[in-house]
């Protein structure tokens, strides 16, 4: 399962979507399932739930505090797990390049006393 983010562009609204991967036997291809959580609080970072058409809730089906705090907490943890994995790739690309050099010195060593 996946946290996605799509925004309208025709209103600004950023709305929050549960993805859920599956296999299509007939088509014989993957397809994905959305499931619509909220809308994205651009100030806040939070989630406000909406109901299927993405409308608020009735009175009768607020949701409370509690309802939000883990799906926010959830997307919290999945940006910050990008944010490491974007400063690991960066590291594993600058330590690439140094073995590259130190292999090319080696090579240019090795060639001198040859």
């Amino acid at each position: 399962m996946a946290i996605i983010k799509h925004k309208d562009k025709r209103t600004g609204v950023t709305y929050v979507y549960e993805s859920e991967s599956y296999w299509d036997k007939e088509k014989k291809q993957p397809r994905s399932k959305r499931k619509l959580i909220g809308k994205l609080d651009e100030a806040t970072g939070e989630i406000i739930p909406t109901g299927k058409s993405g409308r608020k809730k009735t009175e009768d089906h607020k949701s409370t505090a509690s309802d939000v705090n883990p799906i926010t907490e959830q997307v919290k943890l999945l940006a910050e797990k990008d944010d490491i994995i974007k400063n690991l790739k960066a590291e594993n690309a600058k330590l690439k390049k140094e073995k590259e050099n130190i292999l090319c010195k080696l090579q240019e060593i090795y060639n001198q006393f040859n």
